[in-house]
């Protein structure tokens, strides 16, 4: 049995159930791991995850080892880990797992330290935590370490900040910079799950509401267009004119937050920014509205500024705290702030992280085998991985797509043919 912590090993055998009926949904990866058992590219190296500990990543963690790492895995969020899949990994898989849903801060970080004590030679991470741990407290481990990977929007803005500094102590493949993980995973995955989540928390019914999405990147755009669909009035903040544009073309109505805040039913940050709401729009909300958060980190709504105008505040239902405000109005803050897709739902689909987990075990093995020719920078993902994944997902889902003739790939290299 590996070093561990998680919250019940007598949770594994449903853990594992849910790890493989997520398989079914993942043949990209399925491929990849058949692969990796065959040709090891991996061996040898020790590999330290900080990600969600979900049934997707489960399955992530098996292909690693199958590719002959030795992987231990850590949350990268106090709420979003499912406890009995991070049984089933330390008891079914051997896999070192250290997470438990609802962790204190202190128990996030020591787990944090548990795997980087592993001395990684690869990380692999979702939100840039356990990068910025070895930057700030663990530096003596870049000696060991030969490159990483970042899963998500927040992690790369971080990343490239210490990259602009020229503070980066080694290459980073940003994986959600990937076309076949950013389009779809961020898009699809993040629009679908959000809405699940504010649902099974609040069994509110999303139809005739004024739905206030915070910002409009990729993620944004999920679940403006997942509640656009359910019947909601959908309302767009931004501070990009030219996103700001976009969401005007694409049907939505745009404002500032200071005069969303007085008309929205529910609100959903997805901005990777600090405060994005603050007590002050708070303060003017409808008696009820509801707040939630899909962006990486709980900073995206002011809780230290509610609290501040809060005199009464109780937990209502699982995953909603009512806050009574100064005014006399209660406003209802979804999974303590933090990622409402993982708190109060299961994350994103395993069809859709098949392709973004995917990115992250090709990944993987690219800077294993060109690590020395990478300088301290933050990479995309090279483009050949990235269509290889849309081959292969659309073969999975038996699509055929048409091919260019030789007259066509002449015409389109060709300057010399006009009208």
């Amino acid at each position: 049995m590996p070093t561990y912590d998680v919250k019940d090993l007598s949770l594994a055998k449903k853990g594992k159930l849910r790890i493989e009926w997520s398989k079914k949904d993942m043949p990209v990866l399925s491929l990849i791991e058949k692969r990796f058992a065959k040709e090891k590219p991996l061996k040898g190296l020790r590999l330290s995850a900080c990600l969600h500990v979900t049934t997707e990543t489960g399955n992530l963690a098996i292909v690693l080892k199958a590719g002959g790492a030795q992987v231990n895995v850590c949350a990268s969020n106090p709420l979003s880990t499912q406890d009995d899949v991070a049984a089933s990994l330390v008891k079914d898989y051997d896999i070192p797992t250290f997470a438990i849903k609802g962790e204190d801060r202190k128990t996030y970080y020591r787990h944090l330290n548990a795997v980087l004590d592993q001395k990684p030679h690869l990380t692999m991470d979702d939100g840039a935590d356990l990068v910025s741990e070895i930057h700030q407290k663990r530096k003596n481990l870049s000696e060991y370490i030969m490159a990483g990977t970042e899963e998500t929007t927040t992690g790369v803005i971080r990343l490239k900040s210490l990259e602009k500094q020229k503070l980066l102590m080694y290459p980073i493949i940003a994986v959600n910079d990937a076309m076949t993980k950013h389009f779809f995973d961020n898009r699809y995955g993040t629009g679908q799950s959000t809405l699940d989540g504010i649902i099974r928390a609040t069994n509110r019914l999303v139809a005739g509401s004024t739905f206030v999405v915070c910002g409009y990147g990729w993620c944004s755009r999920g679940v403006a267009m997942r509640a656009k669909g359910m019947g909601a009035k959908v309302v767009v903040t931004e501070i990009d004119p030219l996103r700001a544009l976009e969401a005007t073309m694409d049907g939505y109505q745009v404002m500032p937050i200071k005069q969303a805040a007085k008309v929205g039913d529910i609100f959903v940050t997805l901005t990777g920014d600090l405060n994005v709401i603050r007590a002050e729009h708070m303060l003017t909300m409808k008696d009820g509205a509801i707040l939630a958060n899909s962006g990486h980190f709980d900073a995206e709504l002011d809780l230290k500024g509610l609290a501040k105008v809060t005199k009464a505040r109780r937990m209502i239902r699982d995953f909603v705290e009512e806050f009574t405000l100064e005014n006399g109005k209660n406003i209802y803050i979804l999974g303590e702030g933090r990622l409402i897709n993982l708190a109060a739902a299961e994350g994103h689909p395993a069809s859709v992280m098949d392709m973004s987990f995917a990115n992250q075990a090709l990944s993987a093995e690219y800077v294993a085998k060109n690590h020395k020719k990478l300088q301290k920078k933050v990479y995309s993902v090279p483009e050949d991985i990235d269509r290889m994944i849309a081959k292969l997902k659309l073969k999975a889902l038996g699509i055929e797509i048409d091919t260019l003739t030789p007259e066509q790939e002449k015409y389109l290299s060709s300057w010399t043919i006009g009208t």
